[in-house]
């Protein structure tokens, strides 16, 4: 079967790239080896960001010129005003809090915060705050950044899309016929489940895949040193905790990031990140529990840390290679043969990857629909369980971690 594009990767990036093309009137699929938004997309926590951490420094860097469009562009799609529909997506929240530790260089964040962006802070009363954070020092300011259920939204690009997204077995039933390096003429596939095959023939072959892409380009003949890691520990902490979202400032880092959602049991979760979890790729998890647990009481005096329980996962930032390893101004994508290769660095930049990818893109074959019958008994991927529900998922006390390996997400 002929194919303008085969995807492979459906986590945010792939994702919404299938819908951009799809409705550009491409005969597109996409595939994935694992569950839908494995890895970095459903650990992530969900933030749109406009840019603030970019800011920081009083300045206007090119990190932020790039994402500071990005709430809007979200939250038009999260309305139904534009595509792709993320109308049945769960907003965890409409804003994020940011407040600041004592100190002068924090204040000057706060300042830099308000430089550049699209969506600004809003310094809030004291009668505004949200209870979490009743009892913390200084200004309290309210920033308009969406903060979305990764696992919602890729629910929902999967159910709009179903008929167009295939499992495969990337080390048993999937075999690339190339031509050269970089230049696919055929795809076939072994289904993982009744043993039947298919064969494409795509003029386009996009590695979306995060960390996979390195694996994938290898088995297409192209380099994999193209790609960096940067990793990341993150804290989980639940139990009777009051629902915040929103970043603590200190200087120009984002001290704590902390996320809110309720569990299943009615349990609210908090996902730590910032620089507690980068600090956390030098420490086992008891010792970042311990870390993590000061940190909090030190920037949120007025929360009851007492009787909560704490687990923590690891993972890893895939991106296009730097010069030096620093963090990507933006997206990336490199182009081999009939082989792209894209990484949008952040969830929120996904939009501006699809962008581009498809601006690439030839016209499609044909103009008639897509016929997908063929396929349609094919097995189709789940999405990817929380990473802190997962059944793996050890959870401890306050000073009771054991000796354990650190967990990677899904």
């Amino acid at each position: 079967m002929r194919l303008d594009a085969l995807i492979f990767g459906g986590g945010a990036a792939g994702l919404w790239l299938l819908d951009r093309l799809s409705r550009d009137g491409h005969h597109v699929l996409l595939l994935e080896s694992r569950a839908l938004g494995s890895g970095q997309t459903v650990a992530s926590q969900g933030i749109i960001h406009g840019g603030l951490k970019y800011t920081l420094s009083g300045l206007l860097t090119k990190s932020a010129k790039n994402i500071r469009e990005m709430p809007n562009v979200w939250r038009d799609s999260l309305l139904g005003k534009s595509t792709p529909n993320l109308t049945r997506t769960r907003v965890r929240s409409d804003c994020c809090y940011l407040w600041q530790t004592d100190s002068i260089t924090s204040r000057a964040g706060m300042i830099g915060a308000r430089l550049g962006l699209r969506v600004k802070p809003e310094t809030i009363s004291t009668d505004e705050r949200p209870d979490a954070l009743n009892g913390v020092y200084g200004t309290v300011a309210r920033l308009p950044e969406q903060v979305i259920s990764p696992q919602s939204f890729i629910q929902d690009l999967a159910n709009q899309y179903r008929d167009r997204i295939l499992k495969i077995d990337a080390d048993n039933g999937l075999e690339f016929d190339l031509d050269s390096p970089g230049e696919v003429k055929a795809v076939r596939l072994t289904s993982p489940t009744d043993g039947s095959t298919l064969e494409f023939h795509p003029r386009q072959v996009i590695f979306t895949a995060g960390g996979g892409n390195a694996r994938l380009r290898k088995r297409v003949g192209l380099s994999a040193d193209v790609m960096q890691r940067r990793p990341l520990h993150m804290v989980v902490v639940r139990g009777n905790l009051p629902e915040l979202n929103g970043h603590c400032l200190d200087g120009a880092k984002t001290r704590v990031t902390i996320t809110s959602q309720m569990d299943s049991q009615g349990r609210m979760v908090w996902q730590v990140g910032g620089q507690v979890a980068e600090d956390g790729v030098k420490l086992d998890p008891g010792a970042l529990t311990e870390h993590a647990w000061g940190e909090l009481l030190s920037v949120l005096p007025g929360v009851d840390l007492r009787d909560t329980e704490w687990t923590t996962y690891s993972t890893d930032r895939a991106e296009g290679a730097t010069a030096n390893g620093s963090r990507p101004e933006s997206i990336q994508v490199l182009c081999a043969g009939n082989v792209t290769t894209g990484w949008p660095t952040k969830l929120v930049l996904a939009p501006v990857l699809a962008n581009e990818i498809a601006s690439r893109a030839t016209s499609p074959y044909v103009s008639a629909p897509f016929d997908t019958t063929p396929f349609a008994d094919w097995p189709r991927p789940s999405v990817a369980t929380l990473p802190w529900e997962e059944a793996s998922c050890h959870w401890w006390k306050l000073g009771e971690a054991p000796a354990l390996p650190r967990r990677k997400a899904a």
